[in-house]
């Protein structure tokens, strides 16, 4: 029996609209109301692993072994299933390391394998940078629509990277009185941040201030938004504190939430994408010593390690943790009050690389873009 499967490269995922902000936002929406209702797969044998990573050590004997010197530096596999209406396989691959700038590369090189469900065989690989971007950008947005001030004015943006740009062109989206944009980069003089405010400049002449803050105290303070998606090392990590977030904003971690003061956390509402990855990630961290000195809890990672670490800790109850999936399937409630601080943390699921993978792929092959390649016509193994 032949085989091919459909390719598509970066220029062929813009064409199937990868970019569309609004259509990914819907996609998002279908995903996590399919998580909630447990019609999906993630790996490990409960389903809970974000995938798997290969870690490099800080340093080897060996000559040329690839060491762990800048954020992000791995190897990652993260193979998932998808049902409902999309009822598909596949896997997101790619490799990361910081210093790709240096050759003009993004930071991670990412490619999404869809695979048929009841073969394994390959249906479409997928240039996946923006997919992957994408889909991460459109998971606050969507959120935001659910927690977020329905008159929200001030939107920070912590990280102007490409992970920030996306979340902050879906979160423009779904929230039109968005009027002032707050920038926290690197440095005041980060390129990535001026970058970003030309963009905005060009793209969103309606917004009536943009800056580019020096701390992100000033990025937070007086914000009703905060979409936080940053990719630094530990040494240059800068810690959020609970005061600065005014009553009625709410706050996306997309990436790193590095945050020490835990008995003022239950003081906000906190949600979650998927409490059992979080709660993965810590007990992998603890395999490996990436710690606090009594071995529980790790003071800078993703925002839902801190909500674990209070469940952990008796302080609060596991039911205090909203799920997101619950508030998208009708299961519980929304925003309370314009007073209420919501902290969001979104960590990201192959899940998400899926639907808007065969979102694409759907596209792709309605309009015939992108190259048939061909596997095999008959295995030479049988």
């Amino acid at each position: 029996m032949a085989i091919d499967f459909l390719y598509l490269n970066e220029p062929d995922m813009i064409k199937a609209g990868v970019l569309d902000e609004l259509r990914c936002i819907e996609a998002m929406r279908s995903t996590i109301s399919l998580f909630g209702k447990k019609d999906y797969l993630l790996g490990g044998p409960k389903a809970d692993e974000h995938g798997l990573q290969v870690n490099f050590p800080f340093e080897s004997d060996i000559p040329g072994f690839p060491l762990d010197d800048g954020p992000d530096r791995r190897f990652m596999a993260m193979p998932a299933y998808l049902g409902g209406k999309y009822h598909i396989a596949g896997e997101k691959y790619y490799g990361s390391n910081s210093h790709n700038t240096r050759k003009g590369l993004p930071r991670s090189i990412l490619m999404v394998m869809l695979s048929d469900v009841e073969t394994g065989a390959p249906i479409a690989l997928e240039s996946a940078n923006l997919l992957s971007a994408m889909r991460t950008g459109a998971m606050p947005a969507m959120a935001a629509q659910y927690l977020a001030k329905k008159d929200s004015k001030v939107l920070s943006i912590i990280g102007p990277g490409a992970i920030g740009k996306c979340a902050m062109n879906c979160l423009l989206a779904v929230l039109p009185e968005i009027d002032e944009i707050r920038i926290k980069g690197s440095s005041i003089k980060s390129a990535s941040a001026a970058g970003l405010v030309k963009y905005i400049e060009e793209k969103y002449p309606h917004i009536e201030k943009i800056s580019i803050c020096s701390s992100l105290q000033e990025a937070c303070e007086g914000a009703d938004v905060v979409s936080e998606a940053m990719s630094v090392n530990k040494a240059d990590m800068e810690e959020f504190k609970p005061e600065w977030f005014e009553p009625g904003c709410t706050v996306f971690s997309l990436g790193s939430f590095y945050f020490t003061e835990y008995d003022k956390l239950p003081s906000v509402t906190m949600v979650v994408d998927n409490y059992g990855m979080y709660d993965k990630y810590m007990k992998n961290f603890m395999a490996i010593g990436w710690t606090d000195e009594l071995g529980r809890r790790r003071k800078w990672g993703a925002m839902g390690m801190n909500f674990v670490h209070l469940v952990d800790e008796g302080v609060i109850a596991r039911e205090d943790v909203i799920n997101l999936a619950d508030i998208v399937n009708g299961e519980c409630g929304v925003r309370k009050s314009d007073d209420e601080i919501i902290y969001c943390s979104i960590g990201g699921m192959p899940l998400e690389d899926l639907s808007w993978g065969y979102e694409c792929y759907e596209t792709a092959s309605k309009l015939g873009i992108g190259q048939n390649l061909n596997l095999w016509d008959e295995p030479y193994l049988r």
